[in-house]
């Protein structure tokens, strides 16, 4: 045998040992059932923006911080919409007076034309026994339909005074809404990710001031193989492990498969693997389980993601998801125990080998 040959069967079993090495070891002891592969934790990206144009006048959030729904982030100068306010109520007390003016009017005109209304009758009573002239009657009818001319025209001034205190008051409403607007809150409980403005700073109308991540949209993609995809069914069990707390599996579902095979990414599996064809995984965290892990929820930290696809398999040991009690931390402020109950409960529909 050639000393070529030699060296030819020499590179290629290195080579077959080197992807048999890489493939029982990047998931090492993950038994029969399950699939798994390495990703990046990632949450739903919520910017916070200006409705309307102005002038910043405070960011109360800093980068890094934990803020709750509705809690004022940042507010906008409303100095030149709460003088417009006020301009716009003392319009409405004005348009009030003309109001109760014109119904004081429209009483007097009323009872200036019932009086007249019944002269005019009664002098075209009279006329047939000649105790008023046809000229006196037609006298009388004249006024009574002048005076109801004039209860018209008070009944439109009331009208008018009505409409104008209608207009002035969705005026007012339309700014209090958009000095309520200028107070900025964040729509969702999330993570300060960056200040984009700061104070004096002027932001145009949807100029974004924060960028945040949602605390409970977190989840994680990973790659699987053909073989291992087809037998992902939507809402399987999965866990995933981050490095930066191995000890901690957090217990998450399948919610999104890709219809479509792609080459795996660069940055996720080696330049061999990116030969074979893999399908995008989503691996959702429950939005109930997030709360005690929230700490490490950082967008692009690495971990793992692990999917049971034979529900009959038993979790290995490694992958067996920790009571909250264990965490070393309670950011929830309850009673350890009761953290552990309301956020690592097994739901009804799971087996028991799903712990």
């Amino acid at each position: 045998m050639s000393k070529k040959l030699i060296l030819t069967i020499l590179g290629i079993v290195v080579v077959a040992g080197g992807v048999i090495a890489w493939l029982v070891l990047r998931n090492p002891g993950l038994p029969a059932g399950f699939a798994g592969g390495n990703g990046r934790l990632e949450a739903r990206e919520v910017d916070i923006a200006a409705k309307y144009a102005g002038r910043l006048k405070q960011v109360l959030a800093d980068e890094g911080d934990t803020v709750d729904a509705g809690q004022v982030v940042a507010t906008i100068d409303t100095e030149p919409l709460e003088a417009q306010l006020r301009a716009s109520e003392a319009k409405i007390r004005e348009a009030q007076d003309n109001l109760r003016s014109a119904q004081a009017d429209v009483r007097a005109k009323q009872a200036e034309w019932s009086y007249a209304d019944r002269q005019a009758k009664r002098s075209k009573g009279l006329v047939k026994s000649g105790a008023v002239s046809e000229r006196e009657a037609e006298v009388d009818v004249a006024r009574a339909d002048a005076t109801r001319a004039d209860l018209e025209g008070t009944k439109a001034q009331a009208v008018r005074a009505q409409s104008a205190i209608d207009a002035q008051t969705a005026e007012s409403e339309r700014l209090k809404a958009e000095i309520s607007d200028n107070t900025l809150k964040a729509p969702v409980r999330a993570r300060v990710e960056s200040r984009i403005a700061e104070p004096g700073e002027v932001v145009a109308q949807g100029g974004k001031v924060l960028s945040t991540y949602d605390l409970s949209d977190v989840y994680m993609y990973v790659f699987l193989p053909t073989a291992a995809a087809g037998k992902v069914a939507l809402g399987s069990e999965a866990r995933i492990v981050l490095d930066a707390a191995p000890q901690y599996p957090i217990r998450a579902f399948v919610s999104y498969v890709s219809p479509n095979a792609q080459f795996t990414p660069k940055t996720v599996e080696t330049a061999e693997e990116r030969h074979n064809l893999s399908f995008r995984v989503k691996l959702q965290i429950p939005k109930e389980r997030v709360r005690p892990y929230e700490r490490l929820v950082k967008a692009g930290i690495p971990g793992m993601g692990y999917v049971r696809f034979d529900q009959k398999a038993e979790w290995p040991a490694n992958l067996q998801v920790r009571p909250v009690s264990e965490i070393p931390w309670n950011p929830t402020g309850a009673a350890p125990g009761a953290a552990a109950s309301a956020s690592d409960s097994t739901p009804k529909d799971s087996s028991s080998a799903s712990k």
